[in-house]
C-alpha cells in the first residue's frame, strides 16, 4: 500500500484529528485526494465539477488558519464531495440535466454554508442522475466498473467508495443515499426528514426530499450529519448489545437469492439479538402511495422543464413529470393521509426493538449502466421520515457488496447511529 493509499484509507474522524493537531496538513490531504481523482476519474467518472487549483487554495487558507491559533471547526480541512443538485455560489450546479447546463448559483445552499463554516473543503460537485430521478448519468461503480453505482447520488457514493474523498453529501427522495451506498460498499446515512436544511437544494418533492451523507464508517457519517444538522458534534458510542427487529419489507420475495442467504447467515449469527416483526398490512400499498406523492410533486416543481427543453430530458424524467400533471388530487390526498399516519403505525415496532433490521437493496449492484437499481427497500422509510443507515456487512460469493439497513423512529437519529456503531464493530470483529 502506498503512502497516499494508507492516508486515504483512514476514517474521517482519524483524518480530522490529525488535521486538528498538526500531524497532517490540509494541503497534504487535499493533494492525496487530488492524486486519487486524477488516477481514477477517467474510469469512475464521479465528478461533475472539480478544480484542483481552487481546492488547494482553500486548503492553504485552512492551514494558515490553524497556524494562527484560531479556533477550528469540526470539519477543519476535510474534503467533502457535494451532489450537483446542491447550490454552490459561483460554481456550476446543473442538476444532472442539459436543460440546466451553465447554471451558476449566486448563493451557497444552507448545507454548503454549514460545511464551510465548520472548515470542510467543498471539494467538488459530484454527479447526479438527471434532476435526481431515475435517468442514469456517467458514473460507474468503483467495486466493478461494469455495474451501476446506484442513484441518484451516484457520484457521491462512488467518490467515497473509491477513496477520492472521505465524506460526501447526497439527497434521497426514494432510495438515493442508502441504495448507492449499499451498491458501492460504504456507509450511507439518511437522517430524519428535515434534519438537514434543504434551502438551496433542488426541490423534487417537498414531502420526501432528504439530505444525507456518505462515509466509510458510522462515526464519519455522524460527524458530517451533525455539522449539517446544526448539532453539537457527538461521535457515536457503541450501544449496549441491542435488539434488532427483522422486517421483510414489501418486495422481499423479489430479492436476490444471494441476499436471502446472506441475511439468513446474519440473523443466525446475531442469534437472540434478532426478533421477527411484521409491518401492518396497510404497508403493502406503501410503495404505490409513495410513488403517487413523488410523481405529483415532481410534476408540480418540474413542469417548467417541459417548457424549457422537454426534448432534452431523459425518457423516465419526462414521463414522470407528465404523469404527475395528470394524477388526481384525490389520489394525492389519500397518499398524504397515509403518510401522516405512518409514525403511529410504526410506533409498536420501534417499541419492540432498538432498530429495525432489513436489507438496503434487492441484492448487489445490477450489471450494466442503463438503470440505477430498485429503491423498493428504501422508499418506505423515506416516506415515513425515519432515519436509516446502511452498513456494508454482506457480500455475494464473487465479492459484490450488499448493505444491511437499520431504521429507527423519526427523530431518533443518535440512537440509530449508536446501534449502527455496535453492529459495525460486531461485524468487523467477526471478519478479523
Amino acid at each position: 500500500m502506498s503512502e497516499n493509499e494508507a492516508l486515504l484509507s483512514l476514517s474521517a474522524v482519524d483524518l480530522r484529528d490529525r488535521l486538528a493537531d498538526g500531524r497532517l496538513s490540509a494541503v497534504e490531504l487535499a493533494m492525496a485526494c487530488i492524486a486519487r481523482i486524477e488516477a481514477r476519474e477517467h474510469e469512475v467518472r464521479a465528478w461533475a465539477w472539480f478544480d484542483a487549483g481552487a481546492v488547494l487554495a482553500e486548503a492553504e487558507r485552512l492551514d494558515a488558519l490553524r497556524a494562527s491559533g484560531a479556533p477550528l471547526g469540526a470539519l477543519h480541512g476535510l474534503p467533502v464531495g457535494v451532489k450537483d443538485v446542491i447550490d454552490t455560489a459561483g460554481i456550476s450546479t446543473e442538476n444532472g440535466s442539459p436543460v440546466d447546463a451553465g447554471r451558476v448559483p449566486r448563493e451557497d445552499a444552507e448545507a454548503v454554508k454549514r460545511l464551510k463554516e465548520a472548515g470542510g473543503i467543498m471539494f467538488g460537485k459530484t454527479v447526479t442522475t438527471e434532476l435526481a430521478f431515475l435517468h442514469p448519468n456517467k458514473t460507474r461503480n468503483p467495486r466493478n466498473l461494469e455495474h451501476t453505482p446506484g442513484g441518484s447520488s451516484s457520484g457521491s457514493a462512488a467518490a467515497v467508495a473509491d477513496g477520492m474523498v472521505p465524506l460526501a453529501i447526497g439527497t434521497q427522495t426514494g432510495g438515493s443515499v442508502v441504495r448507492p451506498a449499499s451498491f458501492c460498499g460504504i456507509i450511507g446515512l439518511k437522517p430524519s426528514f428535515n434534519a438537514i436544511p434543504r434551502k438551496g437544494t433542488l426541490l423534487q418533492s417537498h414531502s420526501l426530499d432528504t439530505l444525507g451523507v456518505f462515509a466509510n464508517d458510522p462515526a464519519g457519517a455522524s460527524l458530517l450529519a451533525d455539522v449539517l444538522s446544526g448539532k453539537t458534534v457527538d461521535y457515536p458510542e457503541p450501544a449496549g448489545a441491542p435488539v434488532f427487529g427483522f422486517v421483510a419489507p414489501p418486495g422481499w420475495d423479489r430479492a436476490d437469492p444471494a441476499l436471502h442467504a446472506a441475511f439468513d447467515r446474519l440473523r443466525a449469527a446475531l442469534a437472540d439479538r434478532v426478533i421477527d416483526l411484521s409491518l401492518p398490512e396497510v404497508f403493502d400499498d406503501a410503495v404505490r402511495l409513495r410513488a403517487v406523492i413523488n410523481t405529483v410533486e415532481m410534476g408540480h416543481y418540474f413542469r417548467t422543464y417541459l417548457d424549457r427543453g422537454a426534448d432534452k430530458l431523459g425518457p423516465p424524467t419526462r414521463a414522470a413529470i407528465e404523469e404527475g400533471l395528470t394524477l388526481s388530487a384525490v389520489d394525492y390526498l389519500a397518499a398524504k393521509a397515509f403518510q401522516d399516519k405512518m409514525d403511529e403505525l410504526l410506533a409498536p415496532l420501534f417499541e419492540s426493538c432498538d432498530a429495525i433490521l432489513c436489507p438496503a437493496a434487492l441484492g448487489p449492484a445490477p450489471a450494466g449502466l442503463g438503470s440505477t437499481g430498485d429503491s423498493i427497500f428504501n422508499g418506505l422509510w423515506t416516506m415515513a421520515g425515519t432515519p436509516a443507515i446502511t452498513l456494508p456487512l454482506l457480500a455475494t460469493p464473487d465479492g459484490l457488496p450488499m448493505g444491511v439497513q437499520l431504521v429507527a423512529a423519526r427523530g431518533d437519529d443518535k440512537a440509530l447511529v449508536s446501534v449502527a456503531q455496535w453492529l459495525w464493530d460486531w461485524g468487523r470483529e467477526r471478519n478479523q
